[in-house]
């Protein structure tokens, strides 16, 4: 069987904050860092290193501006690893908090000992639900001093009482101890005051637009995060709807596969109820945890069929973007034009479409988007700019705010909802490239054109009166406009990224439909008690959507 043979933490700075050893004799810390460190960036999460003696795979993740390493000399199961690894970060925030720092980790060692302790014994997963470890963690001020007092060291220790008249320690009687729920994923005596359910499904998008607007992939992919704050054992009925999606498809259960493709559900999830009815029964963990994930092909399954731009019928956006490169007498102007999507595809859209006002013409600014008021967010555009572009010069936005970033060589172009209205907004830039022995000749600097004179202080008539300056020697030809046009084209920008939050809007249609306690089932759940139910959508994409040109 796989075994876990050690786990390392370190800061952003590669200082050790952590250090467990399960079996084995794995490669110190001090060692097997600068190996890491060698590789290449990015670096997998699966490296192998042969520079040790026997080599050694390294597994590593990145939570937090926190790097975990995990050594495994002898040959391991990958997926088991990472995912031991995910989850212990997971268990360090839901007792110290996200997000994750040193400082949290430093202060509290103890914390993190007892979970690397818990979670795997002699390299064996023996535990792998943050909210079941609740049960045998000991948080608290005294947790040094409990330990200390179970081994029978001094110093107030609650294992011994006082020596008696025989002269000999008598261990006071053991309290009763929880022996745990019987339900790994959740802790036992769970107890709220306000008892509350909580559905928010979010999807990112990734998305690519061919230059004449027709798409050539489109995924969402989603998850369902559930929070529950529910005392007892509560057991949960949620059911989704596909908005109309997947009709024909036969069954609840079919059209929900269909949209949600590739599912992943948490270990509470009851698989044949899902895969009978299409109805997500579960028992579910103490706060907050994935409830599922899925991956939803936007463009279905005929778009292979479809070779014009109606095939993107089944796609809606907030915003339709547009860029024309090359413009200017010598081809050194592009044009980004973002436009909202003035479609009616969906009920989202038209919803989106119904909050275009007058006057300034953008979106209505709600606090709160929901699904009758869907409400845009940080709608930003990305142009990639060539690396031999020396300078990005006289932006010139409509609407907005832009700057060039050479660092990353970038254009950032950030809009305000509010002022995105129907008639969209335009962006004008001027690109600069690497000086060529042509325009060194002509004295050309940064796009200007530097004269020099020699003249002499002394001589009189050094100055020339206006009747008497000498006209450029060169002269702009037709010749010379188009040369530099031609080469200014691998000036040109190649793409376009769009970057949105829309509150109250799903790219793929889904909603809950309803979500239902089973008293029949429930434990330790009341029937006076009516826990508040609230449900969020929210649709992003962090530079997920491109645009080619």
């Amino acid at each position: 069987m796989s075994a876990i043979e050690a786990l390392y933490i370190f800061d952003e700075h590669n200082n050790l904050l952590f250090n467990h050893v399960y079996t084995g004799r794995p490669p110190p810390p001090s060692t097997l860092l600068p190996l890491y460190l060698q590789q290449s960036s990015p670096r997998p999460s699966v490296t192998y290193i042969t520079s040790t003696n026997p080599p050694t795979t390294v597994f590593s993740v990145i939570q937090d501006n926190l790097l975990f390493l995990s050594p495994s000399p002898n040959d391991t199961e990958p997926l088991l690893v990472l995912e031991f690894v995910h989850r212990f970060a997971d268990a360090l925030e839901e007792f110290l908090g996200s997000p994750l720092i040193a400082t949290k980790l430093s202060a509290n060692y103890d914390i993190v000992a007892q979970v690397a302790a818990e979670m795997a014994d002699s390299g064996i997963i023996c535990q792998g639900e943050a909210n079941a470890l609740r049960d045998v963690v000991e948080t608290g001020p005294g947790v040094l001093n409990n330990l200390l007092g179970k081994v029978g060291l001094p110093g107030g220790s609650p294992g011994l009482q006082p020596v008696g008249a025989s002269g000999l320690a008598r261990p006071l009687a053991q309290s009763q101890t929880s022996q745990g729920s019987a339900i790994p994923w959740r802790r036992s005596n769970v107890r709220h005051t306000s008892n509350e359910l909580y559905v928010d499904i979010v999807e990112t998008l990734s998305v690519t637009l061919a230059p004449s607007g027709r798409p050539l992939s489109a995924f969402a992919h989603g998850s369902i995060a559930f929070t529950s704050k529910v005392s007892g054992v509560p057991d949960l009925l949620l059911s989704l709807s596909t908005g109309g999606k997947g009709a024909g498809m036969g069954s609840r259960g079919d059209q929900l596969r269909t949209v949600m493709e590739r599912a992943v559900f948490h270990p509470c999830v009851r698989l044949n109820t899902w895969k009978k009815d299409g109805v997500l029964s579960f028992v579910p963990p103490d706060g907050r945890f994935a409830l599922c994930g899925y991956e939803t092909d936007l463009l279905g399954p005929d778009i292979a069929l479809t070779t014009t731009k109606s095939s993107s019928s089944n796609l809606s956006l907030p915003a339709n973007i547009e860029m024309t490169t090359g413009l200017g007498s010598s081809g050194t102007e592009f044009e980004v034009r973002a436009r909202p999507d003035s479609s009616s595809r969906s009920a989202a859209t038209a919803s989106l479409q119904s909050n275009l006002g007058s006057g300034r013409g953008g979106f209505r600014q709600a606090p709160v988007g929901d699904s009758k008021s869907p409400a845009l967010e940080d709608l930003t555009i990305h142009i990639p700019i060539p690396p031999n572009v020396r300078n990005v010069s006289e932006m010139r936005p409509t609407k907005g705010e832009a700057h060039w970033n050479p660092a990353e060589g970038t254009v950032e172009w950030k809009i305000p909802p509010k002022d995105f209205g129907p008639g969209g907004a335009v962006l004008r830039c001027t690109v600069q490239g690497m000086l060529s022995d042509e325009d060194a000749d002509m004295g050309i600097t940064n796009g200007m054109t530097a004269t020099t004179y020699d003249y002499d202080e002394d001589t009189p008539g050094a100055y020339q009166s206006q009747s008497e300056k000498v006209a450029p020697t060169h002269s702009p030809a037709n010749g010379t406009d188009s040369r530099k046009a031609e080469r200014n084209r691998d000036l040109m920008p190649t793409s376009a990224t769009l970057s949105f939050g829309l509150k109250g809007w799903l790219a793929s249609g889904l909603k809950v439909e309803s979500l239902l306690v089973d008293t029949k089932k429930s434990r330790g759940l009341g029937a006076e008690i009516r826990p508040y139910k609230g449900v969020k959508y929210l649709t992003v994409s962090r530079q997920g959507v491109e645009i080619r040109c």
